[in-house]
């Protein structure tokens, strides 16, 4: 029962940023912003998806790990830090605000990337919370091959931006 609890606490929490995404990607674009190297977005969305569905699948009948789980449960403060420090500027995609800063607040001060960080680590932590290393694995090497892509567009992107920065 705990394993499913975890599971609907994980669904929810992907919808509600979904949500959030697709608001902030709305108003971004309605200020200005430009979407870069969107054909990977697709890519990142099927992973993501399949990630989730194998987990309902092999999870729920799993023993929980709890030390895994304590890992967890820090990866999602540090979720909330990076969404609280981006604010209405955070989404999933890779948009660029023209003459907006760069932000180096927050987790920003430590490094360039954060949300990815959390997300890698979510990846691998939450399989070997229900006993899933296999899926760790699988979907951890998934993971890196889309952020291979995805960090490159957003790198090539931002790389203009970097003298401009504005801390919140």
């Amino acid at each position: 029962m705990a394993a499913i609890l975890v599971l609907v606490f994980v669904t929810l929490q992907r919808l509600a940023e979904l949500w959030l995404a697709r608001r902030n990607t709305a108003a971004l674009r309605a200020r200005g912003a430009v979407e870069v190297a969107p054909g990977h977005y697709p890519l990142i969305v099927m992973v993501h998806a399949a990630w989730l569905a194998a987990l309902w699948l092999a999870a729920p009948w799993q023993p929980l790990q709890l030390g895994w789980l304590a890992l967890f449960v820090v990866l999602q403060l540090l979720r909330v830090w990076v969404l609280a420090t981006l604010g209405r500027r955070w989404t999933t995609r890779i948009l660029i605000l023209p003459g907006e800063p760069l932000i180096e607040g927050g987790p920003y001060r430590y490094l360039s990337h954060p949300n990815y960080a959390v997300v890698f680590g979510e990846i691998a932590v939450l399989p070997l919370a229900f006993g899933l290393p296999w899926h760790a694995l699988v979907f951890s090497l998934l993971n890196a091959g889309v952020l291979w892509i995805r960090l490159r567009a957003e790198n090539g992107a931002l790389a203009g931006l970097r003298p401009n920065v504005r801390k919140p």
